[in-house]
C-alpha cells in the first residue's frame, strides 16, 4: 500500500483510468471531484461506470466500482466544480493532484491552486486522437501557465469536445500516465520529468516530448507573481469543454 493520497479533478474519461491505475498500484486514499452525472453516450471511454450508473452522480459510481474492485482503498468522494472557494481547502487535504478537467478555465485554477498550496499537480487532457500529459512540482518554476501563459478568450476558434470528439480508449490511457507521474513523485520527488509536456498521438502511435522552461514573468510562479489569490472572474470567462473528460 502507498501510504499517500491523490485528488481526482474530473471523474469522466481521464479520471476512471487514473482512479484504476492509482487503486490498482495500492495508493491508500483517492479523492474524487465532479459534479455531473453519469451519462450513456459516454460510457465507450468511461470505464468505471456502467448502464446501471447513469443518471448517478459520477462520484459515486466511481467510488462504488473502486469499493466493490479495491476494498483496501479508501475512496472520498467531493460531489461538486472545482472552484476559487474550494480549491486550496480541498487541495489541502492531498499529497497531489491529477487534472483531468475538460475546460481551459478548470485547468488554469487548478495549476494556479497547485502552486499556491506547495502541491504537486499532474495535468492531462484528451481530445480526437491527442492526449498531453505536463507534471508541475510543488511551486511550479515551471508551471502549466509557463507553457500556456494566459486562458484564451471564450471565443477562441480551438474546436469542442463535441466537435472534435474523441477516440475512445485514448482517456483512458492518458489518464493511466497521469496516475504514473504522480505515484512516481510520491514515492521520489527527485524524479524530475518536470518542464516536459508528453504528447500521444493514436495513429499514428508516437509519442513526443516538447521541453520547457520556467517564464521569469510567469503570473504564478515568476519572479514577481502578480497572482497571489484566487479570483473568480479569472477564470471563470472561459469554461467552454475543449477536452474529453
Amino acid at each position: 500500500m502507498i501510504q499517500a493520497s491523490v485528488l481526482l479533478i474530473g471523474a469522466g474519461g481521464i479520471g476512471c483510468g487514473a482512479a484504476l491505475a492509482l487503486a490498482a498500484s495500492g495508493v491508500a486514499r483517492i479523492g474524487v471531484l465532479d459534479d455531473d452525472r453519469v451519462d450513456e453516450s459516454n460510457l465507450q471511454r468511461q470505464i468505471l461506470h456502467s448502464d446501471t450508473s447513469v443518471g448517478q452522480l459520477k462520484t459515486d459510481s466511481l467510488a462504488a466500482t473502486l469499493d466493490r474492485r479495491f476494498p483496501g482503498v479508501r475512496v472520498d468522494v467531493h460531489p461538486e466544480r472545482l472552484t476559487t472557494e474550494n480549491a486550496l481547502r480541498l487541495f489541502g487535504a492531498y499529497d497531489a493532484i491529477i487534472d483531468g478537467s475538460d475546460n481551459l478555465g478548470t485547468k488554469f485554477l487548478a495549476n494556479d491552486a497547485a502552486v499556491l498550496s506547495g502541491k504537486p499537480l499532474v495535468h492531462a487532457a484528451a481530445v480526437g486522437v491527442i492526449g498531453h500529459v505536463l507534471l508541475v512540482r510543488p511551486g511550479g518554476r515551471p508551471c502549466y501557465r509557463c507553457f500556456f501563459e494566459e486562458l484564451p478568450p471564450p471565443d477562441s476558434d480551438a474546436p469542442s469536445c463535441a466537435e472534435a470528439g474523441v477516440l475512445g480508449p485514448i482517456p483512458g490511457a492518458i489518464g493511466a500516465l497521469a496516475a504514473r507521474e504522480a505515484i512516481l513523485f510520491l514515492q521520489d520527488p527527485r524524479t524530475d520529468s518536470t518542464g516536459v509536456l508528453f504528447r500521444y498521438d493514436s495513429p499514428p502511435m508516437t509519442t513526443r516530448t516538447i521541453k520547457f522552461h520556467a517564464n521569469p514573468e510567469c503570473r504564478v510562479c515568476g519572479v514577481a507573481p502578480g497572482i497571489g489569490s484566487l479570483r473568480p472572474e479569472a477564470y471563470s470567462h472561459n469554461l467552454k469543454i475543449l477536452e474529453c473528460s
